[in-house]
C-alpha cells in the first residue's frame, strides 16, 4: 500500500541535499536579482499583460479555459487602466484575478484562514464547482477521501490521496505558523517552493487548491522581492511544463520527506520564467529609449500610428516587412503619400531597408538607438 508523505512520523519537516540544488538556485537568484533591477522600465500595461497572462494559465492548468478579453476587463479595473471597448466582467475571470492582485499587491500582510477562505470563495462565487456543491470559503469536510485522479470513470488512476478532513484544521495551523514566521536563513526562494508543495499536499479546501497554491507562490516570491509589481508569469511557465509539474509533485508526495527533485525543478523552472519575462522587460525598454531618443522628432499623425504598430509588434517585426501598401491599409492615404511618409522614417533612422527591393521593398524599425542622433 502507498505511503504518503504525511503519512511519515516526522512530518511536516521536510529535508534536502543543498549540494543538488545550490547551482540551480545560484542561477535562479541572479536572475531573480536582474529582473527586480529591471521593474522601474515596466509600466503598468507590462504588469497588466503579465497578470491576464497569469491569470488565464492557472486556470488553464485545472483544465479551465476563461476568456482573455474579460481577464483584461477585470485587470483594468483593478489596476486603473482604462476599461473603455472592454467587455463585461465575468465572475470567474473577476475571482482570479482578485486573488492574483490580492497576493501581490497585499504580500506584506499577514496570512490567515480568513483570508485564504476568501479566495477560494472568489474562485466559486456560485458554490459549485461545474454541476458539483462544495463547502466554499471554510476547510473541506466529510468522509470521503479528498484524492488527485485523473482517467475515465471506472478506470480511474489515483496518483495521491490527502490527509483527512479531520487533520485538515490541524495541518492548515502548522502551515500558517510557518508562513507567518519562516526560518530566518530560509531563502526566499526556497520558502515559496516549499509553501507551493506543502499546501497542494494538504489540499484544505474542495476545489481551487492549485490556483490558490499558485497565489500563495507568487506571494511569497513577491515578499521576498519586496515589490508589489508583478514580473513575470510563474503559471505560463507551469503550463508549458504541466506534466513534469505533476510527475514531481506525485513522486515527491509519495517519499519520505526529501523534497530536493521538488526544489531542483522549481528553481530551473522559476529560471525559465524570468528568462521568458526578460522579452517583455526588453520590448518595454526599447519603447521607452525610442520615445526618449525620439522627444524632439516631429511626426505626423499617419506616422505616429505606423510607429505605435511597429512598436507593439515588438520583438518581430511586421511578416514580410513593412510595404507601401501596408502603410496605405493602415493610414488609408494614396501610395504617393505612404511613399514621402516612408521616406522621411528612412531619413529620421526610424525605419531601415531590408535587402530585398523593387516590388518587394519593405523596411524595419530600426533597432540601433545608441548611434542615431536626435532629429531636431
Amino acid at each position: 500500500m502507498v505511503k504518503y508523505i504525511w503519512q511519515n512520523p516526522f512530518w511536516p519537516k521536510f529535508s534536502w541535499d543543498s549540494n543538488e540544488i545550490i547551482m540551480a538556485l545560484s542561477k535562479a537568484k541572479k536572475a531573480q536579482g536582474q529582473i527586480v533591477g529591471d521593474t522601474q522600465f515596466l509600466n503598468l500595461d507590462d504588469q497588466a499583460d503579465i497578470l491576464v497572462e497569469e491569470s488565464f494559465a492557472t486556470s488553464a492548468i485545472e483544465g479551465e479555459s476563461l476568456d482573455r478579453n474579460s481577464i483584461r476587463s477585470s485587470v483594468a479595473k483593478r489596476l486603473g487602466l482604462p476599461t473603455a471597448g472592454l467587455p463585461e466582467i465575468k465572475k470567474n475571470s473577476d475571482g482570479v484575478v482578485a486573488i492574483l492582485v490580492d497576493a501581490t499587491l497585499n504580500h506584506s500582510g499577514p496570512l490567515t484562514d480568513q483570508r485564504l477562505f476568501g479566495w477560494q470563495a472568489a474562485l466559486f462565487p456560485t458554490g459549485f464547482s461545474g454541476i458539483n456543491k462544495i463547502n466554499v470559503g471554510k476547510w473541506r469536510s466529510g468522509k470521503t477521501p479528498m484524492e488527485v485522479v485523473s482517467g475515465p470513470m471506472g478506470r480511474e488512476k489515483v496518483h495521491y490521496v490527502a490527509p483527512p478532513s479531520a487533520q485538515v484544521k490541524k495541518e492548515m495551523t502548522n502551515f500558517l505558523k510557518w508562513w507567518n514566521s519562516p526560518p530566518g536563513d530560509l531563502d526566499g526562494l526556497i520558502r515559496a517552493a516549499i509553501a507551493h508543495f506543502w499546501f497542494v499536499t494538504i489540499h484544505p479546501f474542495d476545489d481551487g487548491n492549485g490556483r490558490i497554491a499558485r497565489a500563495l507562490t507568487d506571494m511569497a516570491l513577491a515578499q521576498d522581492e519586496k515589490t508589489s509589481k508583478r514580473l513575470y508569469s510563474l503559471s505560463s511557465q507551469i503550463m508549458k511544463e504541466k506534466k513534469i509539474y505533476y510527475d514531481i509533485l506525485e513522486s515527491t508526495q509519495k517519499g519520505k520527506g526529501d523534497i530536493t527533485g521538488w526544489l531542483k525543478w522549481f528553481l530551473e523552472m522559476f529560471l525559465r520564467s524570468v528568462d521568458n519575462s526578460k522579452i517583455l522587460v526588453e520590448k518595454s525598454l526599447f519603447i521607452g529609449n525610442f520615445y526618449a531618443h525620439y522627444s524632439e522628432t516631429s511626426f505626423n499623425v499617419r506616422q505616429k500610428k505606423v510607429i505605435k504598430k511597429l512598436l507593439e509588434q515588438l520583438p518581430n517585426d511586421f511578416n514580410g516587412g513593412l510595404t507601401n501598401q501596408k502603410y496605405v491599409n493602415m493610414t488609408k492615404v494614396s501610395s504617393e503619400t505612404a511613399k514621402r511618409d516612408i521616406k522621411d522614417l528612412v531619413d529620421k533612422k526610424i525605419l531601415t531597408r531590408n535587402e530585398a527591393g523593387g516590388r518587394s521593398t519593405s523596411y524595419r524599425l530600426n533597432r540601433d538607438l545608441s548611434n542615431e542622433r536626435k532629429n531636431r
